[in-house]
C-alpha cells in the first residue's frame, strides 16, 4: 500500500494566540479575511513574524461568495448600500465581485499564501445561474499562480458533478473527509475537518483517538505524491490537530519535523 506523506497540518485561525501557534505548527487558514481583509501592512507584518518554512492559506472574502443578506456579514466592517446588495456573492461577474478577489489575491501575496480557500454557503446550490456565474469568474480572474480550492455545501453538489466543474475550472474540491471521500482526482488535497457528523455535534465535537487513526488509514492510502493539508476547524481544534500531529510522527517513518509543541 502507498503511504502519503502529511506535509501540512494545522488550524482554521489561531488558536491561542498567532506567536504560539507558530511554535505549534507549520501551517495556518488564515479565518479573519473572510470577514473583513486586513490591511496589507498588517498581512505583511504577519508574514515577517512567521518563522522560516511557515505556510499561509487564506480564506476568501465572503463579497465573492456570500450575498450580503446572509448571517455571516454581520461580524464584517463593510457597509452594503441597499442598492448594491446584488453585487456581492455568489461568483456574480460584477465589478464589486471582482474586485473583491483582486484584493484577496493581494492578501494572499502579502502573506505568501500557496492556496486560497472559496467557502460557499449552502445556498449557493446547482443552477445554470450559478454554474455560468462560476465559469466566468474563474476563467477572467488574474490567480497570481495561487492555487484554488472550493468547499461547496448542500446536498445539490454530487460527486460527479464536482469532480468534472473541478476539472473543467482548475480548482481542488475541499472537503471535510468525514462528511465527504477525499477526491483522489488531484494532485494537492486540502482536507477541512469541522467536527464529525451528524450537524448538531459540528465544530462542538473532540475528535477521538479511533477517528484520528480512521483519518491517518484514510490519508495514507492516498497516492504518495499527493500534496495533503489537512486543517482542523473545530472548538478543540488546536489539541485534536496535535494529537494528530503526535500519532502521525509516532506511527510514520517520514516524520513532519515539526516544532516541539508546547503543553
Amino acid at each position: 500500500m502507498c503511504t502519503a506523506t502529511l506535509q501540512k497540518i494545522g488550524c482554521c485561525g489561531f488558536p491561542d494566540g498567532m506567536n504560539r501557534y507558530f511554535r505549534q505548527f507549520k501551517v495556518a487558514e488564515v479565518q479573519t479575511t473572510f470577514y473583513d481583509l486586513p490591511r496589507i501592512e498588517t498581512a505583511r507584518n504577519w508574514r515577517r513574524k512567521a518563522p522560516k518554512g511557515f505556510e499561509f492559506t487564506v480564506k476568501a472574502w465572503q463579497g465573492i461568495t456570500h450575498p450580503p443578506t446572509m448571517p455571516t456579514w454581520r461580524r464584517t466592517r463593510t457597509k452594503v448600500s441597499p442598492d448594491k446588495q446584488e453585487c456581492y456573492g455568489f461568483f456574480r461577474p460584477t465589478e464589486e465581485v471582482f474586485e473583491a478577489w483582486n484584493q484577496t489575491r493581494e492578501m494572499c501575496e502579502a502573506l505568501e499564501a500557496s492556496v486560497c480557500l472559496m467557502q460557499c454557503p449552502a445556498r449557493f446550490d446547482v443552477s445554470e445561474a450559478n454554474l455560468s456565474n462560476m465559469r466566468r469568474f474563474f476563467s477572467e480572474i488574474d490567480r497570481g499562480g495561487i492555487t484554488m480550492a472550493w468547499e461547496p455545501r448542500g446536498p445539490t453538489w454530487t460527486g460527479e458533478l464536482t469532480e468534472s466543474l473541478c476539472r473543467e475550472l482548475n480548482l481542488i474540491l475541499c472537503v471535510d473527509p468525514f462528511a465527504k471521500p477525499i477526491p483522489t482526482f488531484e494532485e494537492v488535497i486540502y482536507l477541512r475537518l469541522h467536527g464529525k457528523p451528524p450537524g448538531e455535534r459540528l465544530y462542538h465535537y473532540r475528535y477521538s483517538d479511533e477517528d484520528l487513526k480512521l483519518l491517518k488509514a484514510w490519508i495514507q492510502s492516498l497516492n504518495p505524491e499527493r500534496r495533503i493539508y489537512c486543517l482542523f476547524n473545530n472548538i478543540t481544534m488546536r489539541e485534536d490537530a496535535k494529537r494528530f500531529i503526535a500519532m502521525i510522527q509516532s506511527g510514520s517513518a517520514s516524520s513532519l519535523d515539526y516544532p516541539s509543541a508546547d503543553p
